[in-house]
């Protein structure tokens, strides 16, 4: 259901608190749905008349939530993809702004001589690095301990194709 509401959102071209407004939800409210927390019966009326559908289709019954009824597996493959892309510019972003106001601010007010400065300078290129790696997972450039190795280990200790 998470991937149901999630994917009828970004057909929509909607952001999360687009969708919040339009249905009358909190935008948290929203945000746990969509990460598997079951709604409550008035949420999932007003998510299913703002995107015009049957209340079933949001509705599994006693199913699992997962898998999604309505995302294929392509459909999930890239939603991880672009999630991972997203969780790399977030931590982009976070990383420059810390440079910016911690490395530079820093080196500016004490001098970029100074060892605590120095070491500040350090930590935040070890950051970077950790950046640069996270950034060449989320392209997929580095496919160690990505979503395709979790599932083939997965299969492995299964003994079968998920």
């Amino acid at each position: 259901m998470s991937l149901t509401i999630r994917k009828l959102r970004l057909q929509k071209g909607w952001t999360q608190d687009q969708l919040a407004e339009f249905a009358g939800l909190s935008v948290r409210s929203v945000q746990r749905i969509e990460r598997g927390a079951r709604p409550s019966l008035e949420s999932l009326k007003s998510l299913a008349a703002v995107f015009e559908v049957d209340l079933t289709t949001l509705t599994p019954g006693d199913k699992p939530m997962i898998p999604d009824t309505l995302a294929t597996e392509d459909e999930l493959e890239a939603i991880q993809y672009v999630k991972g892309i997203r969780e790399f510019y977030m931590h982009a972003s976070m990383f420059i702004v810390f440079f910016l106001v911690f490395g530079l601010a820093f080196g500016l007010r004490f001098g970029f001589e100074d060892p605590k400065v120095r070491f500040l300078l350090l930590a935040l290129g070890g950051w970077g690095v950790g950046v640069i790696v996270h950034g060449l997972a989320a392209y997929e450039l580095i496919r160690f301990l990505g979503p395709k190795w979790e599932r083939s280990l997965i299969e492995r200790r299964l003994g079968r194709k998920l």
